[in-house]
C-alpha cells in the first residue's frame, strides 16, 4: 500500500504537468496520456481504498471478509481503460482528418519527463502485481502509461526531424490497442472470479480423479471449485465411502491431494455407500440421515 501511495502521488502530480504541456504543444499523444493518467489517479485511489477495505476482518454477515472489493475495483479499472481507448481512437480520427500544429520541442521535453515518471512508478510496482488482481490493474495502468510515454517520445522525435504531424494520432491509435488488450484480460479475469468460474489452472476432471484416487472413496459428486479472491481457491463436494468410521483418514488424504492443485479451502461431505444405495431406490426418506464429516 505504501508503494501504491507513492505511485499515486507521482501520477497525480505529473498528470497536471502533462495536461498543460499537451495543451501548449498541441499534441494528442500527450493529452491522451494525461487523460489516461487521470483514469490512473482514480484507479490507483480506488485500488488503495479497496486494499484498505479488504484488510477488514470477516464477520457474521461477511464470512469471507471484504476480499472481493479488490475484484470489483479491478473490473472498474478494466472498464475505465476501455472507455479511455475509445476516446483516444475517436480523437485520433479527428486529428487525421484535420491535422493540428504541434510544437515538437515542448512535446519532446514533456514526453521524456513522462517516461521517467512512469518508469519509476512501474519499478515500484514491479514484482508485486503477480497473483494480485487489484494491484495488477494498477500495474497495467502504469504500464500503458509508460508505453504511451515511449510512443510520445517517438512521435516528438519524428515531428522534430521531419515535420510529419500525422505520427501523433497514429501512435495514439496503436497505443490504444495495447490498452484494450490489457483491459480485456483484466475484465475477463475479474469477471471469472465474480461468476465463481473454475480457475484456469484447474480442471474438474483432475479434481474428481484426485479425490477418487484416495483409497476408500467409491464415488464423488456435486463438485464445485471457485476463486474467492486472488490466491484463495475454495472447493466443496461430496464423497461416497463404504464406512464412515474411517472418514478421518479419507478426509485428510483428499485434502492433501487437492492442495497439490492450489486449493487451500476444502470442504468435503462424506456419505456412506449403503445409505446412498438405499436413497437411489427411494428409501432414503424413511431412513435416518447419514453422518457427515467435514474437512476445512
Amino acid at each position: 500500500m505504501r508503494r501504491l501511495a507513492v505511485v499515486f502521488g507521482l501520477t497525480f502530480g505529473f498528470m497536471i504537468v502533462e495536461a498543460i504541456g499537451g495543451w501548449i504543444a498541441g499534441s494528442l499523444a500527450l493529452l491522451a496520456d494525461a487523460g489516461h493518467m487521470l483514469t490512473d489517479v482514480g484507479a490507483l485511489g480506488l485500488t488503495l481504498l479497496t486494499a484498505w477495505i479488504a484488510q477488514r476482518p470477516a464477520d457474521g454477515r461477511k464470512t469471507y471478509g471484504y476480499l472481493r472489493w479488490e475484484i470489483l475495483a479491478a473490473l472498474v479499472n478494466g472498464a475505465l481503460l476501455f472507455g479511455l481507448a475509445a476516446w483516444v481512437v475517436i480523437e485520433a480520427i479527428s486529428r487525421v482528418r484535420q491535422p493540428h500544429e504541434i510544437r515538437g520541442g515542448i512535446f519532446l521535453v514533456v514526453a521524456v519527463a513522462g517516461l521517467i515518471v512512469n518508469g519509476i512508478g512501474l519499478w515500484l510496482l514491479h514484482g508485486r502485481h503477480a497473483g494480485h488482481l487489484n494491484t495488477r490493474g494498477a500495474y497495467l495502468h502504469i504500464m500503458s502509461d509508460l508505453l504511451g510515454s515511449v510512443g510520445a517520445v517517438v512521435a516528438a522525435l519524428v515531428i522534430l526531424a521531419t515535420g510529419w504531424t500525422l505520427i501523433d494520432p497514429l501512435i495514439s491509435v496503436a497505443l490504444s490497442l495495447l490498452i484494450l488488450f490489457g483491459a480485456w484480460r483484466l475484465i475477463r479475469d475479474s469477471t471469472d472470479i465474480l461468476l465463481e468460474a473454475v480457475p484456469a489452472h484447474i480442471t474438474m476432471g483432475e479434481v474428481e480423479a484426485r479425490m477418487q484416487a484416495v483409497p476408500g472413496v467409491v464415488a464423488v459428486h456435486d463438485l464445485h471449485v471457485w476463486t474467492v479472491t486472488n490466491g484463495m481457491v475454495a472447493m466443496s463436494g461430496h464423497a461416497v465411502v463404504p464406512d464412515l468410521s474411517v472418514h478421518p483418514g479419507v478426509l485428510q488424504a483428499m485434502q492433501g491431494s487437492l492442495r497439490g492443485l492450489g486449493i487451500g479451502h476444502v470442504t468435503i461431505q462424506l456419505e456412506a455407500q449403503d445409505h446412498c444405495a438405499e436413497a437411489d431406490f427411494g428409501l432414503g426418506a424413511a431412513l435416518p440421515q447419514p453422518h457427515h464429516g467435514h474437512a476445512h
